[in-house]
């Protein structure tokens, strides 16, 4: 594997994926919340510049969801746009970083807490209703001309089924 595609973002992404990996950040929030354990900090900064930059090539969470849960639960792929999941992870590398800078520098548990407990929300929002806040943010960016129509043209994804039976993914 080289290094730019080490350091790509999957596109199309399997939304029920993308969909656990938020409810993994939701129990690692919640354990932040109850502990104010600076590793669970750490680790969930850590998953989101994962991520943010690979896709879940260099996450933990991202390989336990899609190298064991998808297929042991035999949950199905249904791809989604890449490109806004990728723009929401660094939302997430956003928070979680500006976390640990209140956590190491500013010495406030209490805002470090707010920051998490708003992570959490949309997390949750993504994992149990499955609308991602960030990818609505997204569309409105491209909307606005923000994001550019190179990307747009990215985010398009073909929906017909392979002419095969096989099982691609």
């Amino acid at each position: 594997m080289n290094m730019s595609s080490l350091l790509s973002f999957p596109n199309p992404v399997n939304e029920y994926a993308a969909r656990l990996v938020a409810f993994f950040v939701v129990v690692l929030a919640l354990a932040f919340q109850v502990t104010g354990n600076e590793y669970v900090l750490i680790f969930m900064a850590y998953g989101f510049l994962a991520r943010t930059l690979t896709g879940p090539s260099l996450s933990p969470i991202g390989q336990v969801v899609t190298r064991a849960l998808i297929p042991l639960l035999r949950i199905p792929n249904k791809p989604v746009a890449g490109p806004p999941k990728r723009f929401a992870q660094s939302i997430g590398l956003g928070f979680s970083i500006a976390a640990l800078i209140t956590f190491y520098l500013g010495g406030s548990l209490e805002i470090t807490r707010y920051l998490i407990g708003v992570l959490g929300l949309f997390a949750s929002i993504e994992a149990f209703l499955g609308f991602c806040t960030g990818c609505y943010v997204f569309s409105w960016l491209m909307k606005f001309g923000i994001i550019p129509e190179s990307v747009c043209e990215e985010c398009m994804i073909d929906y017909t089924e392979p002419d095969d039976n096989s099982d691609t993914v």
